[in-house]
């Protein structure tokens, strides 16, 4: 694709949207005058795995974190018709700077891909050095985490205080990102 065309993609989608964000790179948006401006991607990369009942919850997480200044990868708001989805989903694990896994009684009882996404999440975790954080658990209901997870990483229960639990997933992102630094 020549820069010519995907700036007429960019022009006639933002006749359609607010937005035309492109992965891992940035927003076009229009400013008040209409002239298209260009946001550089920001903040780290957050992958949110769930069961698609948990949706509504792993939505709110997406958006706060949005919201934060961060880039969340959530498969119903960044696959595209026509995509590979595994491939898709595979490449948004190992490209995110953090985990988050969504656990509730629906979810550890589940068979497919939010196990699917779990296991890839821990082999991508074998690269990550012993002492950063990837994999950031949260419990959205009272719930078993499974014992691989449990015994090695604290969990974050999201419930009865979404925002009490949200808050530490912040923490332990920011804390991360501080070390990093």
């Amino acid at each position: 694709m020549t820069a010519v065309q995907l700036s007429r993609i960019i022009r006639e989608s933002l006749g359609e949207s607010r937005e035309v964000e492109i992965e891992d790179f940035g927003v076009f948006s229009r400013d008040p005058d209409g002239r298209i401006c260009f946001s550089k991607a920001r903040g780290p990369r957050v992958f949110i795995a769930y069961a698609a009942e948990d949706y509504p919850t792993a939505l709110r997480i997406y958006t706060e974190l949005h919201r934060r200044g961060y880039c969340p990868w959530l498969d119903r708001r960044k696959l595209l018709p026509g995509q590979n989805w595994i491939r898709r989903i595979e490449e948004a694990i190992s490209n995110a700077d953090f985990f988050v896994a969504c656990f509730s009684a629906r979810s550890v009882r589940k068979r497919g891909g939010f196990q699917a996404e779990i296991r890839y999440a821990l082999d991508c975790a074998r690269r990550v050095p012993l002492d950063d954080v990837f994999i950031i658990p949260v419990r959205l209901d009272e719930c078993r985490v499974p014992l691989r997870i449990e015994r090695e990483t604290q969990y974050i229960d999201l419930f009865p205080d979404f925002a009490a639990g949200f808050r530490k997933i912040i923490e332990i992102i920011e804390r991360q990102l501080r070390i990093a630094a």
